[in-house]
């Protein structure tokens, strides 16, 4: 009987080739995985804020300045505690967020600054962050 050997499973060669696949993805992927992350995360803090910001804008309006539109004063909310903000605090219409270590990305506290201008019709806001990383400086910078 004269039977041919069937190969059974792949080559060694093969299997490595696999591998080094595998592992090019995973080495592109998980960091953009991160930078989509801290992004999503930069895109909630900066929701959680509307409220303080739509607060500020009606201060604005009713008082004809920003001058006198701090935490707490002319309807304004007191801080309220998220994960991703860990408290505020606002200033003639400035608005300071402080954000905990390892909320959005950053390994040390950081902070969201929210600037107010007045214009003839409408509050124009600036947005900078401190101790965040660049892809949520990123995130920042694009809803100005």
């Amino acid at each position: 009987m004269n039977m041919k050997r069937v190969q059974q499973g792949f080559t060694l060669i093969e299997l490595m080739i696999v591998v080094a696949i595998i592992g090019i993805l995973a080495a592109v992927a998980i960091p953009q995985y991160r930078d989509y992350t801290s992004k999503s995360k930069a895109a909630s803090g900066l929701s959680s804020l509307n409220a303080y910001k739509q607060s500020v804008s009606i201060c604005a309006q009713e008082t004809g300045t920003l001058t006198g539109c701090n935490l707490g004063t002319n309807g304004i909310p007191a801080t309220m505690a998220t994960p991703l903000i860990s408290s505020v605090a606002i200033t003639d219409g400035v608005i300071t967020a402080a954000v905990p270590a390892n909320a959005m990305g950053n390994t040390a506290a950081g902070s969201i600054i929210l600037t107010p201008t007045s214009g003839a019709a409408s509050i124009t806001w600036a947005i900078t962050s401190t101790g965040m990383p660049s892809a949520v400086s990123t995130a920042l910078a694009k809803n100005n």
